[in-house]
């Protein structure tokens, strides 16, 4: 495994993003009613897809060079959907949560390599840590509302709820920082090639998590006007 590799694997993984995301916008053009619901489908099936697939990823790391590409194909169908719809509703959206996502990329990478942020033990704990809670405050959240209950200001657009939506974009992207030191450990530990299929893969879901969450925080802003 070597940084390069995994470094042109990514490279791939968000071209076939693009491409099946640009395939679903112009499939369903954001411009609103019937088109905009049309969406729907889409984004349900390649969601259950992407999601198993992403769980065989994780349980058969060797099998990422076919799962990753695979995965990155149907979030890119998820991502064009979402965008899509949001897009229905607030014009413009999508390419300003596209280059906030780049932009954050681009600055944490340069952060990284010139030594503002490492990525030490108490680091990489805190931030997995509030990942996890992260993620149970949602399932939490998705639970709920099977039963009809709404988690307060999770996805409200008031102060608070842009507070949250806010640090939730900070970990995701401090998740970033765990993804490039991944790859330079791998690197540094000879892992085997196909762990750069691997750590392609997941960079790919932190960069799918955080252009999601943009856009959920840029959709409150401008909810506000």
């Amino acid at each position: 495994m070597t940084v390069m590799g995994a470094v042109h694997k990514t490279g791939l993984l968000v071209f076939l993003v693009f491409l099946s995301a640009f395939w679903t916008w112009q499939k369903f053009p954001p411009s609103g009613g019937a088109a905009a619901a049309g969406v729907y489908p889409w984004l349900v099936g390649a969601s259950l897809g992407g999601f198993v697939v992403a769980l065989v990823t994780m349980f058969k790391k060797d099998w990422a060079a076919i799962t990753s590409p695979v995965y990155a194909l149907l979030e890119g169908v998820v991502l064009g959907a979402i965008s899509a719809v949001f897009e229905a509703i607030y014009p413009g959206i999508a390419i300003q949560a596209v280059a906030l996502t780049a932009g954050t990329l681009v600055t944490l990478l340069v952060a990284y390599r010139s030594g503002l942020i490492a990525a030490t033990e108490n680091f990489k704990l805190g931030i997995t840590a509030a990942t996890g809670a992260i993620m149970l405050v949602y399932l939490a959240s998705w639970v709920l509302g099977m039963f009809g209950v709404r988690m307060p200001f999770l996805h409200d657009s008031g102060i608070v709820g842009i507070g949250i939506s806010m640090f939730i974009v900070v970990i995701a992207a401090l998740n970033l920082v765990l993804d490039f030191d991944f790859i330079e450990q791998g690197e540094a530990n000879k892992a085997p090639k196909y762990m750069e299929w691997y750590a392609a893969f997941g960079l790919l879901v932190t960069l799918v998590w955080l252009y999601l969450e943009v856009l959920r925080l840029l959709a409150k802003l401008r909810s506000r006007d």
